[in-house]
């Protein structure tokens, strides 16, 4: 079989079964029981994506003084805390891994 046909075959499926649910479930109200877990689904995947990039370096758990993401995402989470924006946070953490990796 072709690689462009399983490519296009794949992706008429992905479509058709996203389509089932919101013509199933397009018109229902979510219960709250599913609703609240449902929240919690992009923070808890962006925690996966980024927690390895600031504390593994070369496969290994890397917490220390020395990791400079990981104190550049120290002071990114701090100011998402505080500012609730997107924007802050990720200029100050770019800024500031720039600025330690300048000083250290």
């Amino acid at each position: 079989m072709s690689p462009w046909l399983i490519v296009i075959l794949v992706g008429i499926g992905t479509y058709l079964t996203r389509l089932s649910f919101i013509g199933i479930l397009g018109d229902r109200e979510i219960p709250t029981y599913v609703e609240r877990p449902l929240r919690l689904v992009a923070p808890a995947v962006l925690a996966a994506i980024a927690v390895p990039a600031l504390v593994a370096r070369q496969g290994e758990v890397f917490v220390s003084v020395d990791n400079l993401r990981l104190l550049a995402g120290i002071v990114a989470m701090a100011v998402a805390w505080k500012s609730r924006s997107i924007g802050w946070t990720i200029g100050v953490g770019m800024v500031s891994l720039w600025i330690l990796d300048w000083l250290l």
